[in-house]
């Protein structure tokens, strides 16, 4: 978190008059995308105020509480601590495209049957922080699955839940 304030700091100093304003193109939830943003926009207010995609919560603003949680190239990232313009050439994934109201994801529907859901904040970045770790290890272990989820924050389901949601989904075969 230091490195990137201290680049967005450095950017704004380097930038004196002159405007930076790198064009990025990258996949999101499937589609190419091009878009022109500022050297210092983060990566979730683009995806919340251009692209209109809500589901990613912006909660502390500090990589600390995991309701950002985007995948980026299968990795489960933080994007309230990435630049828009590092996603360049990437794939991202939000929650909404992950699965639709009318054809709900596999883990989605495991997070709804065993009642991983309570207020719901928390859920979009905890499903795409499970779906990451179902993607590397297909039938992970508990020890995994709490190092997975570790860094996102939940105050409502006590965390075992959601474990049991990510077991429930790997006995129906969810990759």
């Amino acid at each position: 978190m230091r490195l990137l304030r201290l680049y967005i700091w450095l950017l704004q100093k380097l930038k004196g008059g002159y405007c930076i304003m790198p064009i990025v193109h990258f996949n999101l939830n499937g589609k190419t995308v091009c878009i022109e943003v500022d050297g210092t926009e983060r990566l979730i207010d683009t995806i919340r105020n251009r692209f209109l995609l809500t589901g990613t919560k912006k909660a502390c603003n500090t990589d600390d509480c995991g309701a950002c949680t985007v995948l980026i190239d299968n990795m489960a990232v933080r994007s309230c601590a990435y630049l828009t313009c590092m996603a360049e050439g990437k794939n991202v994934v939000t929650i909404e495209g992950l699965g639709t109201p009318w054809h709900l994801h596999p883990l989605q529907k495991a997070f709804i049957e065993n009642g991983a859901i309570q207020c719901g904040f928390c859920t979009p970045g905890m499903i795409l922080s499970c779906k990451a770790l179902l993607m590397e290890y297909p039938n992970p272990s508990d020890e995994q699955i709490k190092r997975a989820i570790e860094g996102n924050l939940c105050r409502c389901t006590g965390y075992e839940k959601i474990r049991t949601a990510v077991r429930a989904a790997v006995k129906e075969g969810v990759n």
